[in-house]
């Protein structure tokens, strides 16, 4: 077998140029925190109406609330035709798959869970430091990357 045999791989995820990519690190930490602090919000007004709906008696579900909504933030806001979150778009990113197309609910909707429980251990972001497309453990293993919106 030689050299010639073996087919390397595209530097970018999606064949986009180095500058598709360039910023993206910041911009999506950026993001994270609206995106958080949105989630939080919409989770903290959902909780409260439960409560008083089923007069306390949803208190016991409510620690489960958070990741449902962040599942169903995630979900529909990038997997439809801006690709991206409320705190991505205004940050100018958008997710794709690898291959540029638009993520499926599911897909992203994973990918958000993942993101969310990332937090709990830091040392996964530390890839984004070694892929030349700057992407995570999350994105790699739900099969998006993260880029800069075109103009």
């Amino acid at each position: 077998m030689t050299n010639d045999d073996i087919s390397s791989p595209a530097p970018f995820a999606i064949g986009l140029p180095a500058a598709a990519f360039a910023g993206v690190r910041s911009r999506r930490f950026a993001a994270f925190c609206i995106d958080f602090t949105i989630v939080s919000i919409i989770a903290f007004l959902l909780s409260g109406v439960l409560l008083v709906v089923t007069f306390g008696l949803s208190l016991l579900a409510l620690p489960s609330l958070w990741p449902i909504v962040a599942f169903f933030y995630n979900g529909s806001s990038v997997s439809g035709p801006r690709m991206a979150t409320p705190g991505m778009r205004l940050f100018d990113i958008e997710l794709r798959t690898v291959g540029g197309t638009c993520p499926s609910f599911l897909a992203a909707a994973v990918h958000g869970v993942m993101l969310y429980l990332s937090w709990m251990f830091p040392p996964v972001f530390l890839a984004s430091l070694v892929t030349p497309d700057k992407r995570c453990l999350h994105d790699i293993l739900a099969g998006l990357v993260a880029v800069r919106r075109p103009d």
